[in-house]
């Protein structure tokens, strides 16, 4: 399949894996800021193939995970109601709100949904005039010019039955939070491929000068993630902290301007409570001030919901790179993806997800797993894919 198939060489990853060998002298800790980077490191065992030396620390870059708990109790709060069809990706409805998750809340009555596109929810809101359809809106730059022209839609077709739920997030303001943070240990970033073909790199030369840190644009695939290490490191061999592009062929430096001018059109940038790291300033977007009449938040009055995290869940010291999922006493067994105690359990981009599903249950490398100079393709088990996506 092209751009699938070559960027899972073998050959070519040994090539990457000898030259960051021959490249790095000393230790250096870089931190893949996507969840699906993570995914497709430990799914692929690079983290253990890369030399002792170079440390990937596992960033916040899950939008399912860093939804706060508030925004989670607010969407289990307005799906209960009876006027409601509540819409939302698959994977956040086992997200743990207080007490119960969006399939609990479907399990009594209310009418959720799954849906694969924010305009498949704008679809129902013209099928049932009569309901009140709500669109659960996360997620990093990504999926936010979606999430836009829905709304734009919403108001050109006079659906004043749709409305959205939005916890959105960016990412420039993360890096900037990870990197003030008492005892930061990142010295680079693998940055998010797929916001950045949204948005472009612009924000990003800013934060490599003043933090003095490489920023990598980086894809997800084996070679996609070694070449971005590879570029990292050669920089801070170099002393060096520029932005690269890692990902020409999807990532230009304007990013996608028709997308940024929907988002523009529908959004404004706002503070946004992390969850499990608490507040960062302008690192989320709002509704403006012309499209805050679908805003569900509003509309249901449900605004005043305020919630604190359990203590007995690590997940925002995961999400900060400050300890990995193994270091959670919780993992693997009160908190699995049938029992999660965090949304990093359940998010299929999740770091407690990778770990579990890829049996790196006690830090080790998985059994059967390859050894460094063989295919850096290890598999997960299945017994471990199957409980992560149960049948029934």
């Amino acid at each position: 399949m092209k751009y699938i198939d070559e960027f899972n060489d073998p050959k070519l990853a040994r090539r990457l894996l000898d030259e960051i060998r021959a490249t790095v002298t000393r230790p250096w800790a870089l931190m893949e800021v996507c969840g699906g980077q993570t995914h497709s490191i430990i799914r692929h065992g690079i983290d253990q193939l890369l030399p002792d030396e170079v440390e990937l620390i596992h960033g916040p870059g899950c939008p399912v995970c860093v939804t706060p708990l508030e925004v989670i109790d607010k969407a289990l709060e307005i799906a209960s109601r009876p006027e409601v069809i509540f819409c939302s990706f698959g994977d956040m409805l086992r997200v743990p709100g207080t007490g119960r998750d969006l399939f609990r809340v479907k399990s009594e009555g209310g009418d959720v949904r799954v849906v694969y596109s924010p305009l498949d929810a704008l679809g129902l809101a013209r099928e049932h005039p009569e309901r009140q359809v709500v669109f659960f809106a996360i997620g990093f730059e990504t999926t936010a010019p979606a999430n836009a022209m829905a709304v734009h839609q919403a108001r050109r077709l006079g659906l004043d039955n749709f409305s959205l739920l939005v916890s959105h997030v960016r990412v420039p303001p993360a890096i900037e939070a990870i990197m003030t943070a008492p005892g930061c240990r990142v010295q680079g970033f693998l940055a998010a491929g797929h916001v950045c073909s949204v948005m472009g790199t612009a924000e990003y030369p800013e934060l490599a000068d003043r933090h003095r840190v490489p920023i990598v644009v980086t894809g997800f695939e084996p070679l996609d993630v070694l070449e971005g290490i590879r570029r990292a490191v050669h920089q801070l061999e170099r002393g060096e902290h520029r932005v690269e592009n890692a990902y020409a062929r999807a990532v230009r430096e304007q990013g996608n301007p028709a997308a940024r001018r929907m988002i523009e059109e529908v959004f404004e940038v706002a503070d946004r409570t992390w969850r499990g790291i608490g507040p960062i300033p302008a690192s989320g977007w709002q509704l403006t001030e012309d499209y805050r009449s679908f805003d569900a938040a509003h509309r249901f009055d449900v605004g005043g919901i305020r919630t604190e995290e359990p203590a007995v869940c690590r997940a925002g010291e995961v999400l900060q790179g400050l300890i990995r999922p193994t270091e959670c006493a919780a993992f693997g067994t009160t908190c699995t993806p049938r029992t999660p105690l965090g949304a990093t359990m359940v998010s299929s981009e999740g770091a407690c997800a990778a770990y579990y599903l890829y049996r790196r249950m006690n830090g080790q490398r998985p059994q059967g797993a390859p050894a460094p100079a063989d295919t850096p393709v290890p598999q997960g088990s299945r017994t471990a894919q199957e409980e992560m996506n149960p049948v029934g």
